[in-house]
């Protein structure tokens, strides 16, 4: 494999090494884009045949834009940046005017970037939009809880920054029936870093949740886009897209209201807005934008035949954006072999695309399958064989 760094054309260098990391990689490797896959350890991209791997320290702050600058130097031309982390977007943010010399890529101006990752920030510039948004509360210190009565129950808790889970400091979202269950759980969640938003449930299954996926180019041009509808969710309700197909039918609503969302907030670059159908107003809701980076199923739409993260590279190098060739057999994707689609939710045409494993890149599943999970499970239970005699002391 020739180099990606002097190749003779500019490398796509894929920030964050994990699942979604790794459907980047295979979408630009379709057009034969050298690709280097940055992460602060091996992950499963780095495992892609595809790939030339590169190991930074840190996906935050100077530490982060120092190495990335490092990187930059060694091509031969500017190659263009896809992020796929949620602490690289603010790194590459907050530090753009410095990335700008090494490397091509698009974001919305850097209020915007903390506007769109706020849950209270976005659910007040959508309300104030007229955007369908559920009920909601902020809660950012303990006098705040009151406010909890506000609301119908069931409601979901969730973190206000997403960076605050990722590292281990806050609770993920949870879903809670009653007002004191609502009130013990904030106060648990408003002990660790960050706020909360509290928002009433909105009622139908997994399968009610849908995501418009896009790239939103220069002067407000709209790249690419593709809308798709979750499956199975894991953990059910409140987690990551487990199973996922593509809506057609929801395009005419959700991909206008999208585009006129991204034109209101400036929304420019990689992004997605996830909504759901909601079954006691008979209404599609906006639950939360992602933005700057790609979602956790991405690849979806490239396996449906609208490969965004190739169309992003091309709109960047000033190159014909790929004809779109719509799958015509019903396409799936899976995060893990593990993850069982319901039957009833997918005809049996459908060809299911597991996350990890292709035959012809097969290594990235022995990663994930053979050699992590079982270091997981192994870990899992070593803690559990550390606390056992713990607890019978503490009982004791």
């Amino acid at each position: 494999m020739a180099s990606a760094y002097d190749s003779g054309q500019s490398a796509g260098v894929i920030v964050g090494a994990e699942l979604n990391g790794l459907g980047v990689a295979r979408s630009l490797a379709q057009a034969r884009v050298p690709v280097v896959a940055v992460d602060t350890r091996t992950r499963a991209a780095t495992w892609c045949r595809h790939v030339h791997a590169h190991q930074v320290k840190s996906f935050v702050g100077k530490i982060f834009v120092d190495e990335m600058i490092e990187l930059g130097k060694r091509f031969d031309r500017l190659p263009v940046l896809i992020l796929t982390d949620e602490d690289a977007v603010h790194a590459v943010s907050e530090n753009r005017a410095a990335l700008s010399h090494w490397y091509r890529f698009r974001l919305p101006a850097d209020d915007t970037v903390k506007m769109l990752s706020s849950k209270a920030r976005f659910h007040e510039f959508a309300q104030r939009h007229g955007f369908p948004v559920p009920r909601s509360v902020v809660l950012d210190k303990l006098a705040d809880i009151e406010r909890l009565a506000e609301l119908r129950y069931p409601c979901v808790l969730k973190p206000d920054d997403k960076r605050n889970v990722l590292r281990g400091e806050k609770e993920r979202a949870v879903r809670v029936d009653m007002l004191q269950h609502a009130r013990d759980r904030a106060i648990a969640m408003l002990a660790t870093p960050g706020g909360i938003i509290a928002q009433e449930w909105i009622e139908g299954p997994d399968s009610n949740i849908h995501f418009t996926l896009f790239y939103r180019g220069a002067d407000g041009n709209m790249v690419s886009m593709f809308t798709g509808r979750k499956v199975l969710s894991s953990p059910p309700g409140v987690g990551n897209t487990a199973i996922c197909v593509a809506a057609p039918e929801a395009r005419g609503t959700l991909e206008p209201l999208t585009r006129r969302f991204a034109e209101l907030a400036g929304f420019d670059g990689m992004g997605s807005i996830e909504y759901k159908w909601d079954d006691n107003y008979n209404e599609f809701v906006m639950v939360e934008p992602t933005v700057g980076r790609t979602d956790w199923q991405e690849e979806i739409a490239t396996l449906c035949g609208v490969n965004i993260p190739l169309a992003a590279y091309r709109h960047e190098l000033g190159l014909p954006l790929p004809v779109e060739r719509l799958s015509r057999q019903p396409v799936a994707w899976r995060a893990t072999f593990s993850d069982r689609p319901p039957p009833e939710l997918l005809s049996e045409r459908t060809k299911i695309f597991d996350g990890y494993f292709r035959w012809n890149d097969p290594l990235p599943a022995l990663q994930h399958y053979v050699v992590m999970n079982p270091l997981r499970r192994m870990k899992r239970s070593w803690k559990k064989a550390i606390r056992a005699p713990e607890s019978r002391q503490a009982k004791a």
